[in-house]
């Protein structure tokens, strides 16, 4: 998987890692078990701050997207059931971000249909299984 930042763009960087590395395991680009490289590792090949990859790598594995083994380093962890809690935390976020997402698509004269496509097709993006 490549991981690709913007230093020009106004998201942190350590969330834009964070995102990539989410939507690379949504995609399938990275699996269950699979070893991230190390933070010194990601941060010289991305060519950012230690503790910047320290940051993106502490969200992750508080959000239960990585686990930290001392043998082996970060490794992916896909979460398969999550607590009625933490079930709920997830969808009162989706449901915040989605929410400013359809505000601002409607505030830029997008309509419903376009919007609901745009949202089939990344999900749909999800579901497919790299080569």
């Amino acid at each position: 998987m490549i991981i690709k930042i913007n230093s020009r763009s106004e998201m942190p960087i350590y969330l834009q890692l964070r995102n990539q590395i989410v939507k690379g395991i949504g995609k399938g680009e990275l699996e269950q078990g699979e070893i991230l490289p190390t933070v010194r590792q990601m941060a010289a090949d991305l060519g950012v701050n230690v503790m910047t990859v320290s940051k993106a790598y502490q969200l992750l594995k508080a959000e239960g997207f990585i686990e930290t083994d001392r043998r082996k380093g970060s490794i992916v962890c896909i979460p398969e059931e999550e607590y009625p809690t933490q079930q709920a935390a997830f969808e009162e976020k989706l449901e915040d971000e989605l929410e400013l997402l359809t505000a601002e698509a409607k505030i830029r004269g997008m309509d419903k249909g376009r919007f609901i496509q745009f949202c089939q097709h990344i999900f749909e993006e999800m579901e497919m299984v790299p080569e």
